[in-house]
């Protein structure tokens, strides 16, 4: 039997308002990847902070290999060999491989005088036991988000760690660069290291972990093995409720007025001769592999982008869209793939992300009408169901689902005649996924203009009536209907010229 490593027990912690963990248990075995999985919310985060000394818990008790612990911080946590990589990559863009795997821990030369030559060598040597090729040299702002992210995982094993928690490690990486981290991930739980992997894409679980556990409104559901559950029975341990499911049905275009209509748009190299018409009441799919240029047709047609060329017609008459602002007082929404960038302003509440977009509507004599606000947003917490304490609440300590909704809230504000979804259920849970396709089909069926670009194939033939596909920046073909298919949108997705 192996060892165990971790046990968690009785955790509990609570925050002024909320209650995000409540008796919560967890174990982890020398040698296992134990994978963490519940909706956003679910408190799988804030479980994995307070074993890693980020919060203090309330209640309950850590062991780490048979001993009691209570970390006061993350550097004691690291110290013990606990280390968490967050989803959101903790290095410094302006610093060298080497200079942030060991930072504040840096090779001298007696006592002032920094040994670089020392430094990239010990860099190299954990490199290659990953058996990846970084020059640790490299500036990190210059690696992509895969050796990024092994740059992270070098950094644990400096510490000698016991404990690698991953958390979203796979949300921006392609299927190749997936393949590529689970043969590290399997290397490490061959070497007898005991893995935390948190991941809303069940699928790659049973590829890679030995044992799933289930949360759920913040409380401990079940643990079982991953050879032995199916993904159907994870999604109702996970949400508790029945999940939508329904595949789309064709609509009849001739039936639906043409809101958009883009004709030979070319805007820098990845889009080229971009031609496609959308309906209202339709939701119109983008589909493609990564770099087939589909968010830059996006922002181009939002004008985030400037296009060299190429029509865009609205209700029939062409516009001139140079800037975002052009494409908002045109009646388009773009909600970005990376909302906590461009979609939201973290440090504001909820509230006034709701509102910022249309000020000039709540405003009288230059004067901001406060009670409308107010009014509004909580109208849009209803409609949406955002889950919120209340409108008051910092956008950036809700659940990724929820921050979408918001987003989605500021434009239903506005009134947007057509909205661009660019990845919209990107590090969303699959509870959270269905309230999303639920909102989109409700938008759809009230008329507006849906255009929803995803890399989830699942995705795009879950809810898109149509789909057009992309390759190199062209648009390579259009399917509807029984033509929905995996293996055509692929097809289609790898033929570089029509």
């Amino acid at each position: 039997m192996s060892k165990e490593v971790i046990r968690m027990e009785g955790i509990t912690k609570e925050f002024p308002g909320v209650k995000a963990l409540s008796n919560v248990k967890f174990s982890l075995n020398a040698g296992e990847v134990h994978a963490l999985v519940g909706e956003n919310g679910a408190g799988k985060s804030t479980l994995m902070k307070v074993l890693t000394g980020v919060y203090s818990k309330d209640a309950g008790k850590i062991f780490l290999e048979g001993r009691e612990v209570n970390f006061r911080n993350v550097k004691e946590a690291q110290n013990a060999g606990v280390i968490m990589i967050h989803q959101e990559l903790n290095l410094m863009n302006h610093l060298s491989a080497a200079e942030n795997i060991f930072i504040g821990r840096e090779f001298k030369k007696g006592r002032f005088i920094l040994n670089k030559k020392k430094q990239n060598e010990e860099a190299e040597k954990l490199f290659e036991k990953l058996h990846v090729k970084i020059d640790p040299r490299e500036k990190v702002g210059n690696l992509t988000v895969a050796q990024q992210q092994m740059v992270e995982i070098a950094k644990a094993l400096s510490f000698n760690i016991k404990v690698l928690i991953m958390d979203e490690p796979t949300a921006s990486l392609t299927d190749n660069e997936i393949e590529d981290l689970f043969e590290v991930i399997k290397m490490l739980r061959s070497e007898g290291k005991a893995i935390i992997h948190i991941s809303h894409r069940l699928e790659e679980l049973k590829l890679i972990a030995d044992r799933i556990t289930v949360m759920r409104d913040s409380e401990y559901i079940d643990t079982v093995d991953a050879k032995d559950v199916s993904i159907d029975a994870l999604i109702r341990m996970m949400v508790g409720r029945e999940i939508f499911v329904e595949k789309q049905k064709p609509v009849e275009r001739k039936n639906l007025k043409l809101t958009l209509e883009v004709q030979d748009l070319n805007a820098g190299p990845q889009v080229k001769n971009i031609s496609f018409k959308a309906y209202a009441g339709e939701i119109l799919g983008f589909a493609g592999l990564v770099g087939a240029g589909r968010t830059e047709t996006a922002r181009a047609i939002f004008g985030a982008d400037p296009h060299s060329s190429g029509k865009i017609i609205i209700n029939g008459k062409e516009q001139k869209i140079n800037s975002p602002a052009d494409a908002v007082k045109a009646g388009i929404a773009y909600l970005s793939e990376d909302r906590k960038r461009y979609g939201l302003a973290l440090g504001l509440d909820v509230e006034a992300n709701i509102s910022m977009a249309n000020l000039l509507k709540m405003s009288k004599g230059g004067f901001i009408k406060f009670k409308e606000c107010s009014e509004n947003a909580e109208h849009q917490l209803q409609e949406l169901s955002i889950k919120t304490p209340s409108i008051k609440q910092l956008v950036k300590y809700l659940s990724g689902g929820n921050q979408q909704k918001v987003v989605l809230a500021k434009w239903l504000t506005k009134d947007a005649e057509i909205i661009i979804f660019d990845e919209p259920t990107r590090g969303i849970d699959v509870g959270a996924k269905s309230e999303i396709y639920k909102l989109m089909n409700m938008l759809a069926e009230q008329g507006k203009t849906i255009i929803v670009i995803s890399s989830e194939l699942p995705e795009v033939m879950r809810c898109c009536h149509r789909v057009l596909v992309m390759c190199e920046g062209r648009m390579t073909g259009e399917v509807t209907g029984d033509e929905v298919d995996q293996d055509i949108i692929m097809r289609l997705a790898t033929q570089r010229e029509m």
